[in-house]
């Protein structure tokens, strides 16, 4: 594994989730699909070896979700509950991992994950704008 620290669970452990308090938060579709697709971003690097993923811009782009929520109104308390939900992490997971097979990903081919992050790449999307 390129990224033994960083796969997607440790990246949804990190940032995913919602919690009874913070359940709104789990419903705002600009937070989740960022979510997502860093999680997506995440995958693709851990399983394809000439994509990397970009860790401080990553890192600002977590940030900037978090950010996001607070400017929605969401306090730092909710915004945490949100961050450790399990339940939450396990649902954007599979989300992740279904938006990734549509996107073309097979589990065990590491060669249709690198097609798949050349793709974002070269589109510069918000998923390849994550990767290198």
């Amino acid at each position: 594994m390129k990224y033994p620290f960083v796969g997607m669970t440790t990246f949804a452990v990190l940032i995913a989730g919602a919690s009874s308090a913070a359940g709104d938060l789990a419903s705002e579709p600009e937070i989740s699909g960022g979510l997502i697709n860093a999680g997506i971003a995440i995958e693709i690097a851990t399983q394809c070896d000439s994509v990397d993923v970009r860790m401080i811009r990553g890192a600002l782009y977590l940030r900037s979700l978090e950010q996001k929520a607070a400017s929605m109104g969401y306090s730092e308390t909710e915004i945490d509950e949100y961050i450790h939900d399990s339940d939450e992490k396990k649902r954007l997971e599979r989300l992740a991992r279904a938006q990734l097979a549509q996107m073309g990903a097979v589990v065990g081919n590491a060669d249709s994950y690198c097609a798949v992050g050349q793709t974002e790449i070269s589109a510069n999307t918000e998923i390849g704008r994550l990767l290198r």
